[in-house]
């Protein structure tokens, strides 16, 4: 068994150092791992990126995350990625990464993600310019996805994204906005590859349970959706929806 502590959207800034630590200190009794799902900081600085790693570092256990639209906002995301690699954070973006746990490989692959929408309510690759740039970004990105996952044989596999690869998941938000949340590509790229979970944030008044059209477990860990430190789930076992810890 594979115990996965998950988070995402903690936007963390000086304001809110400590606020998640006392949590965090019981990760190594609670999990093997701790994934998080993109928006660790508020504004993408490279001070806010220093508290992240102070909240968030040196816990025990392997810390892997994302980043996400709050990460790029101040466009010093290269910087950001830099000052939690030396913290022994590892950062994904269109890569995977295998951790040896109790016997057993885990792989986990991870992008930012981007938006476009879901079957029947999507952007197009057609007419103007801007249009095909921006759905030529969510179909990079997601193919990039499709690599990292099959890059790796492993047995369990994990996507890690910021933004939504299902509609499930954004239960509760404005259809209107949907469109810049998720898209459908990060759904199929999840659903080519034997991935085991998917997991992601960015969607704050989301659902947290959902599934790909293939059956792929996914989850909403946003902070504001879990409304606590991290959930922890298993993989490796009889029930991989099984939710082992409300911490």
């Amino acid at each position: 068994m594979i115990r996965i502590a998950a988070v995402g959207d903690v936007h963390v800034d000086k304001d809110v150092l400590g606020r998640f630590r006392p949590a965090l200190e019981e990760l190594p009794k609670q999990a093997d791992v701790l994934l998080v799902a993109g928006d660790l900081t508020r504004h993408g600085t490279v001070d806010e990126a220093r508290c992240f790693a102070e909240e968030f570092g040196g816990l025990g256990v392997p810390v892997i995350v994302v980043l996400g639209n709050h990460d790029h906002q101040s466009d010093q995301q290269s910087r950001v990625a830099e000052v939690l690699t030396e913290a022994d954070i590892t950062v994904l973006e269109g890569e995977a990464t295998v951790l040896e746990l109790h016997g057993h490989r885990l792989g986990v692959a991870g992008v930012k993600g981007f938006g476009g929408g879901f079957a029947g309510a999507c952007a197009s690759n057609f007419g103007e310019r801007e249009m095909k740039d921006f759905v030529g970004t969510t179909e990079v990105v997601s193919q990039r996805l499709q690599e990292a996952l099959h890059s790796v044989q492993v047995d369990a596999l994990v996507a890690l994204t910021h933004y939504s690869p299902v509609p499930d998941t954004l239960l509760g938000e404005p259809l209107e906005i949907y469109p810049f949340l998720g898209c459908y590509q990060l759904g199929r790229a999840i659903d080519s590859a034997p991935t085991a979970l998917a997991l992601h944030g960015h969607a704050h008044h989301g659902s947290e349970r959902g599934r790909t059209p293939g059956g792929v477990p996914v989850r909403n860990v946003a902070h504001p959706v879990i409304k606590q430190a991290y959930n922890v789930y298993q993989l490796l076992s009889e029930d991989v929806d099984l939710q082992l810890v409300a911490t």
